[in-house]
């Protein structure tokens, strides 16, 4: 069961990433929009998704995994303070928090590494 523990556990965290990064795809022009709206350009929308479907693909397939967990742990972060910064509404306090718990989740994977059944293990 350990041997399966990295590879699940990279797909759970890794899985909000791929969709969120596809739904963007999806609505670029809405997902824009929503980022002008809390005060981010709109033309990050696209490198956004991008970096989103990329980064959770990396993970999911354990490539290049601790720099990629360190560079995902710090959109965690990123994304919650911009986004999710009304702490007086508790679902945005709730939300903030998931990306803190998230970027955790990524933090130890960077300090671990991706485990035995990753590119990471078999380029070693």
């Amino acid at each position: 069961m350990a041997n399966l523990a990295a590879p699940l556990g990279r797909l759970l965290l890794a899985i909000l990433f791929i969709l969120g990064g596809v739904g963007k795809f999806g609505d670029l022009a809405g997902t824009g929009a929503y980022m002008q709206s809390a005060g981010v350009p709109s033309a990050l929308a696209l490198p956004a998704a991008a970096f989103e479907l990329l980064a959770g693909l990396a993970i999911v397939i354990g490539w290049q995994t601790r720099i990629v967990a360190l560079l995902l742990a710090g959109f965690c972060v990123l994304t919650g303070l911009l986004f999710h910064h009304n702490f007086a509404d508790q679902i945005q306090m709730i939300m903030f928090l998931k990306n803190l718990a998230i970027a955790g989740g990524f933090l130890t994977l960077y300090a671990n590494g991706a485990g035995a059944m990753s590119l990471d293990a078999r380029k070693a």
